[in-house]
């Protein structure tokens, strides 16, 4: 189908993905993080506790997803939906009323939780259950709500913290999530029927059938993509979470770093679209093991910069991977496993994203308080990735028989 056929016949709830995943923002790290030196400030925390506080609530809510990422088996998006965007809500207003540092591991929960967590899940199941033959456009399409959050709110929430106060900032968030319930009940008074129910022979996994999540984690494929989802959450947290420390060591204002996030998204925005074309045309086996090999090059860029020129090239590196990372895995799943189980299998995976996100700023702000300089980490990063891109293809090679003839 045309693309511009594609988006017309399919308006509603491809806006209903956009919605949801840019609405999922406020629980991401590029988000939480243009407030990190507001909230260490106030709190009077250091680098390794403020990441320690905010690995705790993190690998809460990895633990929680794995629980509540299998609802979308059992509801539609219209009735889960909007119970999270009020529970988003009210972590928005507890960032903004909380008075001690100890309640912090907890309203983090809370946000990552609703935000990274169920918010995207919801919207990566739903396009994935929703479209079988174009899977892949409208995973492309779905994911630029989270590409157009991370381009305007944190340049937006930076500048507006030059005259306003952090805690204020946060209850305009609130109110944004508030307004995302109408909009989106209006998109889903006639929630789309699944392809992957109505069609389930086209949408089964590997050996002709449908995994359930007990065998797909006694599957090997499953543990050789494990470093990879890793990979990616941990490190791209890793980083967006320090900006503020790594503008200070490569001497550019915090303004000045942030002020390069459109690029990183307008480049991330062009990888997810060519990531879905791909998709539909060769099939996830062709194009998921070299998705991260851009990683590598991002963070020995990052590791060697001196001034604005090599960053905004890691940036441009950085954003390939981002790009095609947000929609490859995730028609992993349906492509290898099926998708009458894949609430409940994806939510594995969006744990152990989750748990990449906790891991990532814990150990990397530990290193920056025992010495060990946050560009000296980058150069580990990058071999971490080409670990991950091996893992794959060895991973793929092996199961990519057990798939049907692409007809």
């Amino acid at each position: 189908m045309p693309i511009l056929a594609f988006l017309r016949d399919n308006a509603p709830w491809l806006t209903a993905g956009v919605l949801l995943t840019f609405l999922s923002s406020f629980g991401q790290t590029y988000f939480i993080s243009v407030f990190a030196g507001e909230i260490r400030g106030v709190f009077d925390l250091s680098h390794g506790q403020w990441g320690g506080i905010y690995s705790l609530g993190t690998t809460a809510s990895a633990l929680a997803m794995v629980w509540a990422g299998g609802l979308t088996d059992l509801f539609r998006v219209r009735v889960l939906a909007p119970i999270v965007l009020i529970a988003m809500m009210l972590a928005c207003l507890a960032m903004a009323l909380n008075p001690v540092w100890w309640l912090l591991p907890v309203v983090v929960f809370a946000l990552r939780f609703t935000g990274q967590g169920m918010m995207s899940h919801l919207a990566v199941v739903a396009m994935a259950r929703w479209f079988v033959a174009s899977r892949g456009k409208a995973l492309s399409v779905a994911t630029l709500g989270n590409a157009l959050g991370e381009a305007i709110l944190p340049l937006t929430f930076a500048s507006l913290l030059i005259a306003h106060d952090w805690r204020s900032l946060w209850i305009v968030a609130s109110a944004i999530a508030i307004l995302g319930v109408p909009f989106l009940l209006l998109l889903l008074r006639r929630e789309r029927t699944p392809q992957s129910w109505a069609q389930s022979s086209q949408s089964l996994g590997m050996d002709g059938r449908h995994w359930t999540r007990g065998e797909a984690l006694g599957h090997f494929l499953f543990w050789f993509m494990v470093p990879a989802l890793l990979g990616p959450s941990a490190f791209n947290t890793a980083f967006f979470f320090h900006q503020v420390h790594i503008a200070e060591v490569k001497q550019v204002t915090h303004v000045e770093l942030v002020a390069m996030f459109p690029l990183y998204t307008a480049i991330s925005i062009g990888a997810m679209v060519t990531a879905g074309l791909m998709l539909d045309r060769l099939g996830t086996p062709r194009v998921l093991p070299f998705i991260q090999i851009p990683m590598v090059a991002a963070f020995l860029l990052f590791s060697v910069s001196e001034g604005p020129l090599l960053l905004l090239a890691g940036f441009v590196m950085l954003a390939l991977t981002t790009g095609a990372n947000s929609v490859v895995p995730n028609a992993f799943w349906a492509e290898f496993y099926g998708s009458a189980h894949m609430g409940r299998i994806k939510a594995m995976a969006a744990a152990i994203m989750v748990l990449g996100s906790a891991i990532g700023p814990g150990i990397t702000g530990l290193a920056i308080d025992l010495g060990i300089g946050i560009e000296a980490q980058f150069v580990i990063i990058a071999g971490y990735f080409a670990f991950t891109t091996v893992m794959m293809m060895i991973g793929v090679a092996r199961a990519r028989p057990a798939l049907a003839p692409t007809p």
